[in-house]
């Protein structure tokens, strides 16, 4: 049951890492998109970001479930950590913002947005795979 338990967290972990970085970068495509196009796309990286959030938050949760404690990580995993954590508060906060605000942006500044939420997709899945192999 341990490993069916943390299979399907990865796979909602993954789906969340497929959305933020998929979702960031179908709007930065150099075709031109509507506004309902880049609402459902904030949508989408808003939903990927909190999969992230609460997948990740299920891992801790499954070991503790399983062996009375949280994973034992240290040194480059909890830098790794710090930094999926922080890419996923801003990213959220940021797509969340672009649903709020970005009706009154201009292009450009909708452009940026868009760039950083891929930037933060990007340095996510790069620091995933260290939080991975050094744990």
């Amino acid at each position: 049951m341990e490993n069916l338990a943390y299979a399907l967290v990865q796979v909602v972990h993954n789906f969340g890492a497929a959305a933020v970085v998929g979702g960031a970068l179908a709007a930065l495509w150099p075709v031109p998109h509507e506004p309902g196009l880049q609402r459902r796309l904030a949508w989408l990286v808003l939903a990927g970001w909190a999969a992230q959030a609460v997948s990740g938050a299920l891992f801790g949760a499954v070991s503790f479930h399983y062996y009375g404690a949280f994973p034992d990580i240290h040194g480059v995993a909890v830098a790794a950590l710090r930094i999926k954590v922080a890419c996923a508060a801003t990213g959220f906060a940021l797509a969340a913002l672009f649903l709020l605000r970005a009706a009154r942006w201009s292009d450009a500044a909708r452009h940026r947005l868009w760039q950083a939420l891929s930037a933060l997709a990007a340095i996510a899945l790069g620091a995933a795979a260290f939080l991975r192999w050094f744990s």
